[in-house]
């Protein structure tokens, strides 16, 4: 499964960098496979408990120094998929590449 998920910290002024950067840590330290963009930080797994297990992690990590914290995901569980952060992005290029 692949999870896509934003944890901001509310209360600790405009800028936020370094706390979600606290969030990407622990996502990157699980050793799952992820990517970041500006929006979103995705993580694969082979199961609920093992991405979810990351993604509270995550959040934990910018609540234990905001003193209220938002968290938006979105999930994509379609067993027996692997390398799906890799694979989706490739099928769309090579659909676009198609095109030209």
């Amino acid at each position: 499964m692949i999870v896509a998920f934003s944890v901001t910290p509310l209360g600790v002024g405009e800028d936020v960098g370094e706390y979600v950067a606290d969030a990407v840590r622990v996502v990157r330290e699980s050793g799952l496979p992820n990517r970041t963009d500006a929006m979103f930080t995705s993580i694969e797994g082979e199961s609920w408990d093992e991405v979810m297990d990351v993604v509270k992690r995550a959040v934990a990590a910018v609540e234990a120094r905001a003193p209220r914290v938002s968290l938006v995901l979105k999930a994509d569980i379609r067993p027996g998929v692997t390398d799906g952060l890799t694979s989706k992005v490739e099928t769309v290029e090579r659909h676009l590449a198609a095109e030209q």
